[in-house]
């Protein structure tokens, strides 16, 4: 009873939410390597550098982007492979220091038994954007959900604790939360804890079937740990996370409605440095950098 409840209760925010439509800035990603960007991350060694990736059978490597869209780095991930990458997000490791995780989370058919995020430190940039580099070996991180597989696309590091947590995909737009063990265990698979259930409506849009805003495809913390996003394929859920509230409470709350630019297929945002807006793209080619001033 007290899941339905919530989930009548997160439900109903969406429905109160009352919709934003930011200022946006548009580049190109000229870079014909990135053709299915679907995961965008800010960096924290580099202002203004963002770090993406392909989607499932890509090549194991992450680019770095400026804010301009030129391509400041190729970066192999060794001993890797992009099953179904699906996100990326930057934050502290275990002591504090700036990693990229990527998120190879994807599973459409829902048979995986295990997922898993790779965690690298955060590649200082080349001198030499054009030719292909490596980064350090990852740390490889297994994971499986507590009941069966499901299919998710969003990965998020908590700014200040470091947790990971990510959001399951469903077509029907029930969805959840899940939190990773913190801290994390090598050497075998970690299983998932369920946070809370996540229900995202069917919403109209101009040239797009309601249930894309069903889909969950990306999620983000904002540097400060004070918002959460979620987006879908045409729309964005952003809640207020304020002082000690927990991530339950703050997300029984009604979620602000964000409508950006309407793209191809939305996988990917990040929050500025600023913390209020946004950055998105796009998996098409070419792909768009989008920053949503706010």
């Amino acid at each position: 009873m007290k899941r339905l409840l919530t989930s009548l209760c997160l439900f109903t925010s969406f429905l109160q939410a009352e919709l934003e439509q930011p200022v946006a800035k548009q580049v190109i990603l000229a870079d014909k390597r990135i053709h299915e960007s679907s995961g965008i991350a800010r960096s924290l060694r580099h202002p203004g550098v963002f770090w993406t990736h392909n989607d499932s059978g890509g090549e194991p490597c992450v680019f770095a982007v400026n804010a301009q869209g030129k391509t400041l780095a190729k970066m192999r991930v060794p001993k890797a492979a992009n099953f179904d990458w699906e996100d990326i997000a930057s934050g502290p490791d275990a002591q504090g220091k700036p990693s990229l995780f990527i998120a190879d989370i994807g599973d459409n058919l829902t048979i995986r038994p295990t997922v898993q995020i790779y965690q690298i430190p955060e590649p200082d940039l080349p001198d030499d954007p054009a030719n292909e580099h490596e980064t350090a070996p990852p740390q490889i991180w297994h994971v499986a959900y507590p009941d069966r597989p499901h299919n998710a696309e969003s990965l998020l590091v908590h700014p200040q604790t470091g947790r990971l947590y990510s959001v399951t995909k469903s077509e029907d737009g029930n969805s959840a939360l899940y939190a990773l063990p913190h801290p994390l265990v090598s050497g075998k698979a970690m299983t998932l804890e369920k946070i809370l259930p996540l229900t995202f409506p069917a919403l109209k849009r101009l040239g797009k079937r309601p249930s894309d805003a069903q889909m969950t495809t990306a999620a983000s913390f904002s540097p400060d740990g004070s918002r959460l996003v979620i987006a879908t394929y045409n729309h964005l859920q952003e809640w207020r996370i304020r002082g000690k509230q927990t991530l339950v409470s703050a997300l029984a709350q009604p979620a602000q409605l964000i409508e950006p630019p309407a793209l191809r297929q939305m996988e990917a945002v990040c929050y500025d440095a600023d913390g209020r807006s946004l950055w998105i793209t796009s998996e098409q080619l070419p792909a768009p950098l989008i920053r949503l001033a706010r």
